[in-house]
């Protein structure tokens, strides 16, 4: 007992200080300084949670700006994050993104160019909530004509919420697909026959 009585103490001090005091202690640091981050994001539109901006969701309809593909499970799931590990030369690959061009020129046959890769593979994580600005400025004429609006003020309004590289060097400027849908509602709603096909990934 000499020798298991210090070591039970122990065991019960840290058990106390790091699994109750320090998640405790983080936790509320973290609310008080990034509530906002803390409670994981979320987007809020007419007094409703409607996403997060850390997580992607599915959009169909040409009223909407289509995010990114998703391998994460059927799409957007965190629950199954992850990329398809497809190599450059799997045949699967290949037809998979032969059928993601043949799908973006069926729904934005006023586009011409070489179409984004951004819009052709899943990122890694399958969850990425961003497309490039190129992305969406090759589907604003689509939803420009769907909404009724003026393709110079869809444009306008991808400008607007594109969010440039951090502190200025890291990354690439980025759209947020989910930000970009709610500014355009905003503008000009959209029918029922347009909305998301899912509800969004939480």
């Amino acid at each position: 007992m000499r020798y298991l009585s210090p070591a039970f103490r122990f065991v019960l001090l840290f058990t106390v200080l790091t699994g109750i005091i320090y998640p405790l202690a983080v936790t509320g640091l973290c609310q008080w300084w990034f509530p906002h981050q803390a409670d994981g994001s979320l987007v809020r539109a007419k007094g409703r949670i409607v996403g997060s901006a850390l997580l992607g969701q599915t959009f169909t309809g040409a009223a909407f700006f289509h995010p990114r593909p998703s391998a994460a499970g059927k799409g957007y799931d965190p629950m199954a994050s992850g990329g398809s590990n497809l190599g450059p030369t799997n045949p699967m690959l290949l037809a998979r993104v032969k059928a993601a061009v043949a799908r973006f020129r069926r729904d934005n046959p006023a586009f011409r160019g070489p179409i984004p890769s951004d819009l052709l593979t899943a990122s890694g994580s399958g969850l990425d909530p961003d497309i490039s600005p190129a992305s969406a400025y090759a589907q604003a004429p689509r939803v420009a004509k769907a909404r009724g609006l003026s393709l110079i003020l869809v444009r306008h309004l991808i400008g607007q919420t594109t969010q440039p590289r951090q502190l200025g060097f890291l990354g690439e400027p980025r759209v947020d697909v989910l930000r970009l849908n709610l500014a355009l509602a905003r503008l000009a709603p959209a029918g029922p026959a347009t909305a998301p096909r899912s509800r969004p990934a939480m």
